[in-house]
């Protein structure tokens, strides 16, 4: 199991994005970190991964999907999440 960082910017105003929401909602162990920041943890490569949240976009968006690993830093969390990130990023 790979953990991903997925970020994204969608670019159609009043577009409902839900089917991508349940998309990466769908994975057992994931983590909605910020509006537009996934982490997700997977067996798939990254390629798929993106392309699986490609369905649920148009042609405009965007998105990056990155391995995420350690090092790694972040600040004003709470604990529950504090320790979700050291599990799967470190």
């Amino acid at each position: 199991m790979t953990t991903y960082i997925v970020t994204y910017d969608l670019h159609t105003p009043g577009k409902d994005y839900k089917d991508l929401i349940a998309y990466l909602n769908s994975f057992a162990t994931h983590f909605h970190a910020q509006g537009s920041v996934w982490f997700i943890v997977s067996d798939l490569s990254a390629t798929n991964l993106r392309d699986g949240c490609t369905k649920y976009m148009d042609a405009n968006d965007k998105i990056i999907v990155n391995k995420a690993a350690a090092p790694g830093a972040w600040r004003g969390y709470s604990s529950d999440v504090d320790e979700w990130l050291k599990k799967y990023l470190l």
